[in-house]
């Protein structure tokens, strides 16, 4: 199956709840990278990338459309363009494989949907948009299943370590130290002097250069 994998993405000062830790510049350039990592797997599976940007963008291999409305406004626009398949699929989820992506383009249900930790949504795949429209942001998973319900949707919902990691806080930041070796953004946490750290009750942090302190 062939189809344009939908990314929002937001160039410009990304990240806010990781500016405790990282400059605006850095910010902007990590988010690029999880981006990397996220188009990467799109590609490999099969599939070919849309970027639904907030500002003006380039990227070799993507397409690009720049939208400046909110996000599910955005993204709902988007829906309405396509006449196939299509897939959602945040741009913060470095962990994630093509072999993740295939799992869920194949399932056997009308939709399949990833949840986020906290209630959020990750990653939604939908055979047939149809009614179906976006409502991320509060308990968007929720939100996702019970407009799919509207719609006659059958869901499948996607257990998976890898989609369901999103990176927002300081505290992600250890599952890409842990678990992305070969991932573009774990080398540029390490190339930014993050390691692991691990306080006197043995919990796992992140810390940068030897001279700071775990986060």
């Amino acid at each position: 199956m062939y189809f344009h994998a939908l990314i929002p993405f937001k160039p410009v000062n990304p990240k806010t709840r990781l500016a405790c830790i990282l400059s605006q510049e850095e910010r902007e350039a990590f988010a690029r990278t999880m981006l990397e990592d996220v188009i990467g797997s799109v590609l490999k599976s099969g599939c070919s990338a849309t970027l639904l940007c907030t500002h003006p963008f380039k990227h070799a291999d993507a397409l690009i459309a720049v939208r400046k409305e909110p996000l599910n406004e955005a993204i709902n626009w988007a829906l309405a363009q396509f006449h196939c398949s299509a897939l959602i699929i945040m741009a913060d989820l470095p962990l994630v494989t093509a072999g993740d992506i295939q799992r869920l383009i194949r399932t056997e249900k009308d939709m399949a949907i990833v949840p986020g930790r906290g209630g959020g949504t990750n990653a939604i795949f939908l055979k047939e948009p149809g009614c179906f429209y976006a409502d991320f942001y509060g308990a968007s998973f929720l939100d996702h299943i019970a407009i799919a319900e509207e719609c006659g949707l059958s869901a499948d919902v996607i257990d998976s370590f890898r989609m369901s990691t999103d990176i927002d806080e300081k505290e992600d930041l250890v599952e890409i130290l842990i678990h992305g070796r070969g991932r573009k953004s774990r080398e540029f946490l390490e190339k930014s002097g993050f390691a692991l750290a691990i306080d006197e009750k043995g919990r796992v942090g992140v810390q940068r250069d030897a001279h700071e302190e775990a986060l």
